[in-house]
């Protein structure tokens, strides 16, 4: 659904959640909204959009429900594998080369991808993972709130020790009993999570890695370079960036990169090319 030919209650909606609720629709894939929308007046029962964004004018707990359905929260542990080991030699160079390597997961979801790089540095016999530190970010405060737990549960179309099967002993990692799985204080004393907007939000600073993976296939594709600035803005240089398997960098921040592994989306920021301020 294209903004041209979406419903003018569509519209009055999605503005109602900008300007009232201060998250930034525009940014975001039409199609990606509406599905989320229409999940959440299917639970409210709300006949059709004008009718749900009457209910939300009334009711706070509604406009809490709806900004968390708008948060992108389909994550799990090690996340294409093949990746992950790509990974490894990246913290195996920043391990070698920095002295107090910080790396950054934003948009972290429910924490399985920062607990997945602690995990994989404290795993790893040529990886000091004391001297490293992990920020995990997100906009969504719930969300947060459940990584910080770490514990997460299998399910009939999930299997968390199957996410967990890159590494050689996972029971290292995490207390397992049954199909509930809680990581242990070993790994999350290496992860600090706070709130953070990509969107809005001011860029970081001098991270040596940044992963920051599949959040742009749910966001508008004009919306998608101020994002991705303000991610290459928070590396430093020599940082290393990783994004999805099927995104790709805009064509004008291309050249403040190199490949590492392109296939795999993994790019070492330069020292040739400044960044915009």
């Amino acid at each position: 659904m294209s903004s041209d030919s979406r419903p003018a209650s569509f519209r009055r909606l999605l503005e109602y959640v900008e300007s009232e609720l201060a998250f930034a629709t525009s940014y975001y894939d039409d199609s990606y909204l509406d599905r989320r929308v229409s999940s959440r007046m299917r639970r409210a029962g709300a006949d059709d959009y004008a009718d749900y964004l009457d209910l939300l004018r009334e009711d706070e707990r509604e406009q809490t429900a709806l900004l968390d359905a708008f948060s992108v929260n389909v994550t799990s542990f090690f996340r294409n594998p093949e990746v992950w080991e790509e990974i490894r030699s990246v913290l195996r160079s920043l391990s070698a080369e920095r002295n107090r390597p910080s790396l950054w997961s934003a948009a972290c979801s429910d924490g399985r991808e920062p607990y997945s790089l602690a995990m994989l540095a404290l795993d790893d016999s040529e990886v000091e993972a004391d001297r490293f530190g992990i920020t995990a970010t997100d906009i969504d405060r719930e969300i947060l709130a459940a990584a910080r737990e770490g514990v997460y549960e299998s399910t009939r179309t999930t299997d968390v020790g199957e996410q967990l099967a890159p590494l050689d002993d996972y029971e290292r990692y995490v207390e397992r009993e049954g199909d509930r799985f809680a990581v242990t204080d070993e790994v999350k004393e290496l992860v600090s999570f706070e709130r953070h907007d990509l969107i809005n939000g001011e860029p970081k600073s001098d991270f040596d890695l940044v992963t920051c993976r599949n959040l742009f296939i749910y966001i508008d594709t004009e919306h998608k370079l101020p994002i991705l600035e303000t991610v290459s803005k928070s590396l430093s240089r020599g940082g290393y960036l990783v994004i999805g398997k099927t995104e790709t960098l805009p064509e004008t921040l291309k050249p403040a990169f190199e490949p590492v592994e392109r296939r795999l989306r993994i790019y070492k920021k330069t020292d040739v090319i400044s960044m915009e301020e």
